[in-house]
């Protein structure tokens, strides 16, 4: 299996295994993931900072994680993102803990930001920096 088609396999289906409402930040050209959750019945919305192609049927808007447009996100349970530059990190922990709703990063190879993220296994290694209170998970 193609590696980024696994990687968006995997982390789709950790997704779609633990939460409802996703929006997945920087879908650019690939929206496996995406796609997986919308086929698993789970109302996925993508952003991205350029007008890209997504699937029919998954809402899409462009939008600047650094100054996003709330109300794309409201309601989200989680925010992830895969292979997003690390600079982008920062704002994105902001956004998570500004909705309460856990974060989850998918990072570039040998990248990450070294800021106490939660490392999940799940056939990748998710970061997760921001945890919704609540989530007991």
């Amino acid at each position: 299996m193609d590696s980024y088609k696994h990687i968006e396999t995997t982390v789709g289906e950790y997704v779609a295994a633990h939460y409802s409402r996703p929006v997945e930040v920087g879908v650019g050209r690939n929206t496996g993931a995406a796609v997986l959750l919308q086929k698993a019945g789970i109302g996925i919305r993508c952003t991205d900072v350029k007008v890209v192609f997504v699937p029919e049927g998954i809402p899409f808007r462009v939008d600047d994680v650094f100054s996003p447009d709330l109300s794309w996100y409201e309601g989200a349970d989680v925010i992830y993102a895969i292979r997003p530059g690390v600079e982008m990190v920062p704002p994105l922990i902001e956004l998570a803990k500004t909705l309460n709703c856990d974060l989850l990063v998918y990072h570039l190879g040998f990248e990450s930001y070294g800021h106490g993220a939660e490392k999940i296994e799940c056939g990748v290694t998710l970061h997760r920096y921001v945890r919704a209170s609540g989530n007991s998970e």
